[in-house]
């Protein structure tokens, strides 16, 4: 018995929903998806209401914008099995048995699987892309080296009782809630596994969309680190930040890298983005932050 649950903003969820139903009915389990749209009021929500004439499918249209993981967590709330399977709306599954082979995970004692991301081809002048494809786009033979480090939130499979307990911890609405997601995980001694079943993102920002976020998933990590809310971690950026803190050099690093600034933005935003520049970006960023 699995509830699949389908965070929505501003997106079509039908096909997605569709493939998903077909396999667990061509599986013969008992199942239900669930999808809420986080009030946007967006016309594709009329084809989404399609999704309630599949079986065992639910989609509902939030009246107020809540968040992305206040929305998880009223779908958890509207679930009814204990194991959740959480997919964002803009991904597609790789394989013909997505569903399957995270049903023969569940026989192997796990607490939580994530099924890993696959970015399509495209024109290496997406940030999001280039920063995707080196950073989430990991086979499980590594993720499970350092099992902690590589959590993305949008393919994954829990325990609804440990999804529960981990993020009524998670209190802020926003981008980069995944690293507080993976510190609470590794602090509460989670039994986690990675596996290769991976969903293609199709969701792509531009850029300039995509720095915006990255500053505001820097501005919540940098919360959480202040108010010592994350401590047991694997984030990289945070323990580079937190050295240059340590020995003083935090402001200096960010006022030495801002001076490159207008050329740093200017890479970034343009058509041949680089990832080393952006890691100086996001640090220099984090550590201007007071």
């Amino acid at each position: 018995m699995i509830s699949i649950l389908i965070p929505c903003y501003n997106y079509n969820a039908y096909d997605l929903v569709s493939r998903l139903e077909k396999e667990c009915l061509t599986l013969g389990i008992v199942f239900e998806i669930i999808c809420i749209d986080d009030a946007s009021f967006s016309a594709l929500n009329e084809v989404n209401q399609k999704i309630n004439i599949l079986t065992n499918c639910k989609f509902f249209e939030s009246k107020k914008n809540i968040g992305r993981s206040a929305n998880r967590q009223l779908l958890s709330q509207k679930a009814q099995y204990k194991w959740l399977l959480f997919i964002d709306v803009d991904v597609n599954p790789l394989n013909n048995n997505f569903i399957e082979v995270y049903l023969n995970e569940i026989k192997k004692g796990f607490e939580v699987v994530f099924g890993g991301f696959n970015y399509k081809k495209i024109e290496s002048t997406n940030l999001r892309y280039l920063f995707g494809k080196s950073r989430e786009d990991i086979p499980c033979i590594k993720r499970n080296k350092n099992p902690y480090k590589y959590i993305i939130s949008s393919n994954f499979l829990v325990k609804k009782v440990i999804f529960d307990k981990i993020n009524k911890s998670i209190n802020i609405n926003g981008y980069g809630m995944d690293y507080f997601f993976g510190a609470l995980l590794k602090e509460n001694l989670v039994s986690i596994n990675h596996i290769d079943n991976e969903v293609t993102h199709y969701g792509l920002d531009d850029n300039s969309k995509f720095l915006t976020k990255t500053k505001e998933a820097l501005k919540n990590l940098h919360h959480l680190n202040n108010n010592k809310l994350i401590n047991k971690n694997d984030i990289t950026i945070l323990k580079c930040y937190r050295i240059l803190n340590f020995f003083g050099l935090r402001k200096t690093t960010s006022m030495a890298i801002n001076m490159f600034s207008k050329t740093i933005e200017s890479n970034l935003k343009g058509s041949h983005p680089n990832l080393f520049i952006f890691d100086l970006y996001r640090l220099s960023y984090l550590c201007s932050l007071k």
